[in-house]
């Protein structure tokens, strides 16, 4: 199998099975309800095992909780430590409503700020890091090959990050230095026991530090949204690195969602969460939808785009209510040549339409969580006779009365479909 790599810009093979394959995929910052962009990198992990696990290999997906962070402290002053729990049990509840499982591992920042501290200790015995003002910052000049995973080494200004810029620069060496530790600040209602004083770890090295202590110092793979690339993932190669740690082999970056043409963000107002997704439309039309896109590309979220995805799994479940047909021999390999060529599930998903073997389509199916489109549910007999009743006004011609009929099928979570004299009814995805 192979899949691009972010740090080479390229495809990398991975080795052959067993592996084993480390995955770590960065999870969110826990102070809101999650946006459905955020479901992107969980849905990438939880499908890339499931594929991997297929084909024999050994993998572990890590998949972390932020819950120490400025913007936890700054929706919830005083008050972090419960907004954190709370937006975790959110995210947890509403992943977990995706259907697809759970990682192999959920850390959070908070179970880790002894190693955090033992690791950042590390950094400044070898010069790589110096503290100031009760901070510490790591020494950006100071390891050469800052900036290679985003491309930005050729270029000094290319390097300065704003937000990184902000804080607190009269303590650095250099603006581009970037926090390891905080000191404690009033209002804050959370703080660890350090070397430095009182405070609490810098969001980049929790990510390292949990990495490393579940996966080694040196693992497969390291996955997240393209936006983390810079400074997040960079710092995250410059933490581990300069203390020698081979850290991640390769490097996979979704693509963003985007909401009429604009990334999906919360600074921009355009936020849908997973909740209301999920709620709004089904988790199997969320999941195709997701699935009809490829991993790495920008992915427009609309009603138009979620409608087109219910609409493949209306086709896919018509599928299973028809005679099954054998497969020729080709057909799984052609899914799974798809899959293995940078885990084009946009191709795979062209190739499952083509087919009318059940039980291949099912195996397939339960790859990404979908194997539900392979129950042909019956509806209820209430809904049925609401069905036989709305067929008989429409004979009559009474079309209003067969309209409000419609909309009590659809109330019940049924779709009714006309079919000549009959009629279909089908689950709402």
């Amino acid at each position: 199998m192979q899949l691009y790599d972010t740090a080479t810009r390229g495809k990398r093979k991975l080795a052959p099975p067993p592996g084993p394959i480390g995955m770590y995929v960065c999870g969110p910052t826990v102070y809101a309800r999650a946006h459905i962009g955020n479901a992107r990198p969980f849905v990438l992990g939880m499908w890339l095992r499931s594929w991997l696990r297929k084909q024999g290999y050994d993998v572990t997906l890590v998949h972390n909780i932020t819950d120490i962070n400025d913007k936890i402290y700054d929706a919830a002053p005083g008050a972090s430590a419960a907004l954190a729990e709370r937006a975790t049990q959110w995210y947890l509840q509403d992943t977990g409503d995706l259907g697809l499982g759970m990682p192999d591992a959920l850390p959070r920042a908070t179970e880790y700020v002894p190693q955090i501290v033992s690791f950042i200790s590390q950094l400044v015995d070898r010069g790589y890091a110096y503290p100031s003002g009760g901070d510490v910052y790591f020494r950006v000049g100071r390891f050469p090959g800052y900036g290679r995973l985003s491309g930005r080494h050729d270029s000094e200004d290319a390097l300065r990050n704003p937000s990184e810029e902000e804080e607190a620069a009269e303590l650095k060496e250099d603006p581009r230095d970037f926090a390891l530790w905080k000191t404690h600040k009033p209002g804050e209602d959370t703080s660890w026991e350090s070397p430095w004083g009182q405070g609490r770890p810098g969001w980049h090295i929790e990510c390292s530090v949990m990495a490393e202590e579940l996966l080694g110092s040196s693992f497969a793979l390291h996955g997240g949204g393209v936006d983390l690339v810079f400074p997040h993932h960079e710092n995250e190669v410059a933490q581990s690195r300069a203390l020698g740690h081979g850290f991640a082999h390769a490097w996979i970056h979704n693509g963003m969602l985007q909401f009429t043409g604009e990334k999906m963000s919360k600074s921009l107002g355009n936020v849908r969460t997973i909740r209301e997704s999920l709620d709004d439309w089904g988790r199997e039309t969320v999941l195709m939808l997701f699935l009809g896109a490829h991993w790495s590309k920008p992915m427009d979220y609309s009603d138009e785009t979620l409608r087109a995805a219910r609409a493949r799994t209306d086709s896919l479940r018509e599928i299973f209510r028809a005679p099954s047909q054998g497969a020729d021999e080709g057909a799984w390999q052609r899914f799974a040549t798809a899959l293995d060529d940078d885990f084009n599930t946009p191709g795979a998903l062209a190739v499952l339409h083509s087919w009318r073997d059940h039980e291949l389509l099912a195996k397939a199916l339960r790859i990404f969580g979908l194997d539900s489109l392979a129950e042909a549910a019956e509806a209820p007999p209430a809904v049925v006779d609401l069905a036989e009743r709305r067929r008989d006004a429409r004979a009559r011609r009474a079309f209003d009365e067969a309209d409000r009929l419609r909309d009590d099928i659809d109330a019940a979570g049924w779709e009714v479909r006309d079919a000549g004299d009959g009629f279909h009814l089908v689950p709402r995805s």
